[in-house]
């Protein structure tokens, strides 16, 4: 069979794809670092260009905007501290008398229905206290032999919070340098092409990154406004937490949403907290999806949420943790190709016989 040129350069395109994927399984354990720092260098980048074009010291720049990214993500994790802290002595002490309500409602509604359940409540409490009691060193124990039977994993991840902020710093720092590098593999009579098709992806990815960030902000200040009306205690770390978490699609609504019941049902104890919750969980919800991120992300970058989730489930099975960072990107990657290849067949019968 003789293929014309544009069929050669698709299937060489095609190998190149593969040969990546390939490699990007079998080395995802070792890349993990490499590929949360470069995930935020493309991010990041923008500000130091900025601040450079302002005759700031590129390394100076650099550690600038790499201690203000570090600073916001260490403030955020330290969100979900109060939350536990406020939480966990009340679990304690609300667990008991949730129990015995739950039973004295359940039990007769269930037998209704001609259902007996004889809840054991007095293991189920033995349990749950034994569990809350557990100190510092009971948890700091159980992790440290999780990670020997796990083959080293604390000191794995120890590792890799050392070295992300390096390769970031070094990433950051030659970036310019870099990306002339990669011009220069580029054979010169394919560079317009490849540039316009570089262009186009980071035009998707930076358009959804930004009007995802914005509806970030937006939904942060709106939960902890809802939250903190309704009278939660938590509203600032459950509000903010929530926000940011929508960066994952469903799932971080939902980590933030079972937070807010657990918070609900321990400050109110009663069904006045569930119906506060779901109503301003629900707003938001309607908020998110009909206002925000129409409005903000737009439907014209190709992206809409079930195709990010299909790529985080995709990519994260495929490629675990490293698969989930790269997702995003290669999905805008791959919808600009298949624009570009749908285009080409319109419009010169590519891959017609």
């Amino acid at each position: 069979m003789n293929l014309t040129a544009a069929q050669r350069q698709a299937l060489s395109w095609l190998a190149l794809a593969g040969v990546a994927a390939l490699l990007l399984w079998l080395l995802a354990p070792v890349l993990t670092p490499f590929v949360v720092g470069a995930v935020l260098a493309y991010a990041l980048h923008p500000m130091v260009e900025r601040l450079a074009a302002r005759r700031v010291p590129r390394l100076l720049a650099v550690v600038v905007v790499e201690v203000a990214a570090l600073v916001i993500a260490f403030a955020l994790a330290l969100l979900i501290v109060p939350v536990l802290g406020k939480e966990l002595p009340l679990l304690k002490a609300q667990v008991p008398p949730l129990l015995d309500r739950l039973n004295q409602s359940l039990a007769p509604w269930l037998a209704q229905f001609g259902i007996t359940v004889a809840f054991d409540l007095a293991s189920v409490k033995a349990w749950v206290t034994q569990l809350l009691d557990a100190n510092l060193e009971d948890w700091l124990g159980a992790a440290l032999s999780s990670a020997r039977i796990g083959g080293s994993v604390l000191l794995s991840f120890v590792g890799n919070i050392i070295l992300v902020p390096v390769v970031l710093f070094y990433l950051l720092s030659d970036w310019p340098r870099l990306i002339e590098r990669m011009h220069g593999l580029v054979p010169p009579r394919m560079r317009s092409r490849v540039q316009g098709f570089l262009d186009e992806c980071d035009a998707v990815l930076g358009q959804y990154l930004r009007g995802q960030l914005l509806v970030m902000m937006a939904l942060s200040v709106y939960y902890v406004g809802a939250l903190a009306l309704a009278g939660f205690d938590l509203a600032l770390p459950l509000g903010v937490f929530t926000g940011m978490a929508v960066a994952v699609p469903y799932v971080g609504f939902g980590l933030g949403l079972v937070m807010a019941l657990l918070a609900a049902l321990l400050q109110f104890a009663s069904l006045k907290g569930v119906l506060l919750v779901a109503l301003v969980y629900g707003v938001g919800q309607l908020l998110e999806g009909f206002v925000l991120t129409p409005r903000l992300v737009g439907e014209r970058i190709g992206l809409n949420p079930l195709a990010v989730i299909f790529a985080l489930l995709a990519f994260g099975t495929l490629f675990g943790f490293v698969g989930v960072l790269v997702a995003l990107p290669a999905s805008a990657v791959i919808l600009v190709a298949l624009r570009r290849l749908r285009a080409a067949y319109v419009g010169s019968g590519l891959f017609s016989g």
